[in-house]
Formats: C-alpha cells, structure tokens, sequence
C-alpha cells in the first residue's frame, strides 16, 4: 500500500472490535484495530515497540492517557514525541532512519489498570 491508500483506510478505523495482545515482549501491550492496521500495513511494529518501551519511564507511565506522535524528518529519520494533553512534552525520541510511508502519524496511549491501549484519534 501506498501513503495514499494507508491514509483513505485509516479513516474507515472509528472505533474497535477487539484488541490485540501483540507481542510476548510487552505484554501488557493492547493494540486496537486501527493500531494493527498500522503496524501490519506501514511495518511499524517498532513505533508500537518505541511507544510501549516508553512506559518504564516514571513520567510516561504516569499519563493516564498520552498523545504520541511520529513525525517524519527532511534526513530521512523521524522524531517520537509524546505529549500529557495539554501540549507538555513528556518524551521525545530522534529516530535516525525510518521508511515509515506516512510523513506523520498520531496515536493515543491509555494506561488501564494492567494494560497499556494503543489506539488511533479516531478510535477514542
């Protein structure tokens, strides 16, 4: 799929069937099915790696609900940023190569109980 296509299917993503325990390294990792279509469809189960991965970080882990972005770079590499809801960056992250189709992508993180939920905007 191209950067085109990815982008018109995303919009079919409006909420979750079901969630996906996707890895044995994260656990407690929860993708919804907009999450999954990403990392299958643009291979970036290393931006849910990145973004779970996050989580041992005490002022991470401590954002009930977090706004994760990917934002590509002129150099061919990207930035993860993470922000608290009110524009307060609690990570970031420099990337030095990615072949992430789209130029940017946003994602929420929801800490549940034993979980962690990532999920699309328009999954929430």
């Amino acid at each position: 799929m191209d950067a085109k296509e990815i982008e018109r299917d995303l919009n079919y993503y409006t909420g979750t069937e079901k969630w996906t325990r996707y890895s044995s390294l994260f656990r407690r990792t929860l993708l919804t099915d907009g999450a999954l279509f990403v990392a299958e469809e643009c291979k970036a189960y290393w931006l849910m790696d990145a973004i779970s991965s996050w989580q041992t970080e005490k002022k991470v882990k401590a954002e009930g609900f977090q706004f994760w972005q990917l934002t590509k770079t002129d150099d061919g590499g990207a930035v993860l940023t993470c922000e608290d809801g009110n524009e307060n960056e609690v990570a970031r992250q420099v990337i030095d190569f990615t072949d992430f189709p789209l130029d940017s992508i946003k994602l929420y993180a929801s800490n549940e109980e034993e979980n962690l939920i990532i999920l699309l905007p328009s999954e929430y």
